[in-house]
């Protein structure tokens, strides 16, 4: 996936930022990001970290929405954070963010320079690029069981980095999450497929030993 910064030089990016008039902010692990920035039309940039979009229900039930790592983007329109249900929660230590005022980017008098068009640019692919990340998650969820749900997530992170490996960036229970289900359920699935000689797990590492058309 392409990054904010990409083909942006770092002197480059200092006057960018100094053009846009962001600011940066510094959290530690389990802290709010949204309580200390504000959330109305703000593109927010990690810029060093790692943090999660949290949804949580009106029964306390928290569901992981969205991993943003470094030079990941969220923003007021773009992951949905009007409602109230929803946090953005920093996931390690000295998790660093870049807040930028949407009104900045648009009505940027100097949209000449080279690198704030490359800015743009990148801007655009990643929102497409968004899109299409929630599309794939809305096929997965809307599937009827957890063994559907799982493989479809396999297929999908399998075709996209080409590779028979599929890698956990966070943990088993933020893949519960992400997925809509239960812990308990999800560990018990996997067993299956496991014991069915379809999957190998090893810690965040997850062989597909099948081909989609088996299933």
């Amino acid at each position: 996936m392409i990054k904010i910064f990409n083909q942006i030089s770092a002197q480059n990016k200092v006057k960018l930022l100094r053009l846009l008039k962001s600011h940066s902010f510094t959290f530690q692990n389990e802290t709010s990001i949204l309580s200390t920035v504000k959330s109305d039309n703000i593109i927010g940039i990690i810029a060093q970290g790692y943090a999660e979009i949290i949804r949580t229900d009106h029964n306390g039930n928290e569901t992981v929405i969205e991993q943003l790592e470094k030079e990941d983007i969220f923003g007021t329109e773009i992951s949905s954070l009007k409602n109230d249900e929803y946090d953005i929660i920093a996931k390690e230590n000295n998790t660093e963010v870049i807040i930028i005022d949407y009104n900045n980017i648009i009505n940027c008098k100097e949209n000449n320079k080279s690198f704030y068009n490359e800015f743009i640019k990148n801007l655009f692919q990643i929102l497409n690029f968004k899109l299409k990340e929630k599309n794939e998650r809305l096929n997965i969820i809307t599937k009827k069981t957890i063994r559907d749900k799982l493989l479809e997530y396999f297929s999908i992170e399998s075709k996209k980095h080409g590779s028979s490996y599929v890698y956990l960036f966070s943990t088993f229970t933020a893949l519960a999450d992400f997925l809509a289900i239960d812990r308990s359920a999800m560990t018990r699935e996997l067993k299956n497929l496991k014991d069915e000689g379809l999957i190998e797990v090893k810690g965040k590492r997850i062989t597909l030993l099948y081909n989609d058309n088996w299933i």
